[in-house]
């Protein structure tokens, strides 16, 4: 398999606080990388060090087969483009002048291609609109594409929908998606939003304390949610000793509603209870969430 980024035994310190803490990880090309933590748990800082705005305390990286440490890192980088926590923009200046800009920045020969650049973001009716006037999805939308300037193969994406409405949620996900099966672009993101994260993600990278937890992908993480049965019974006497005889496991939520965790007809869920003199009253089937999968990695709600 070709990988984007391969990251070994990555750490970063600052004085006495580690932030990166021996950390390996692969982004395979072609993937969208839902990189997953809590706050501090050092999301950011690997983000700044594989975009060559701080260095590593030790350990190595590589983008496209190039160390970090060589001379080839360079041209590697130049194949990368990205947002860190939010879009530098010019305010004062329209969605067109601020592309201007970031072509000049990039020594680019002409403005050719901004009309594109604008119409893959859905900017190009803007006009002369200033930036400031931008609603917050559109701004990001145009830090998106300061980011495709370069025409770059893997893109960075740090929070890129916090502070967004459902619909600006929406245009994310569905822009990103329509970058990576039209032109191939491989994204790493860095979100809280763990559902719509779900929704987009081929693989996962589970981050806790500056170390890795788990990298699967998105069939892997199917196959291992659990299922789970909701349930409502008329009496909570003799309702543990019910669900032990369905060898699965559980949580009760209340004296007469619980959860179960696998797979287990309805039928014979009722049998087990009515055996018991209990009478099932509601029960609905759901998968475990991602966000749930995440907590139980992390071991529990109360893991910190």
């Amino acid at each position: 398999m070709e990988y984007c980024l391969t990251v070994d035994r990555l750490s970063k310190k600052y004085r006495k606080f580690i932030a990166l803490d021996g950390l390996t990880m692969n982004v395979p090309k072609g993937a969208i990388y839902g990189f997953i933590g809590k706050n501090g748990a050092g999301k950011t800082t690997l983000i700044r060090i594989i975009c060559g705005l701080q260095a590593p305390t030790s350990g190595s990286y590589s983008i496209y087969g190039a160390l970090y440490s060589s001379k080839e890192i360079y041209a590697s980088r130049r194949r990368m483009g990205g947002i860190i926590e939010s879009p530098a923009l010019y305010g004062y200046m329209s969605a067109r002048d601020n592309l201007k800009q970031q072509y000049l920045l990039l020594g680019k020969p002409s403005f050719d291609g901004i009309d594109e650049l604008l119409e893959t973001v859905d900017l190009k009716d803007t006009g002369k609109k200033l930036v400031r006037n931008f609603s917050l999805g559109m701004r990001q939308r145009l830090g998106i594409a300061l980011a495709l300037a370069s025409d770059p193969d893997f893109v960075v994406l740090d929070e890129p929908i916090n502070g967004l409405d459902p619909q600006g949620i929406v245009e994310i996900r569905e822009l990103i998606l329509k970058l990576n099966k039209e032109r191939n672009i491989t994204f790493l993101i860095s979100s809280h939003y763990l559902d719509e994260l779900s929704k987009i993600a081929t693989h996962y990278g589970f981050i806790d304390k500056g170390k890795i937890l788990k990298e699967i992908t998105k069939e892997q993480l199917e196959s291992n949610l659990k299922k789970r049965i909701v349930f409502t019974v008329d009496t909570g006497v003799e309702l543990c000793s019910a669900l032990d005889e369905t060898g699965l496991q559980y949580k009760l939520t209340s004296s007469t509603e619980g959860e179960l965790y696998g797979e287990i007809s309805v039928s014979a869920l009722s049998d087990i209870l009515k055996s018991h003199d209990i009478s099932l009253i509601k029960v609905s089937e759901k998968d475990e969430t991602l966000e749930s999968y995440y907590i139980n990695l992390l071991g529990g709600e109360n893991n910190d």
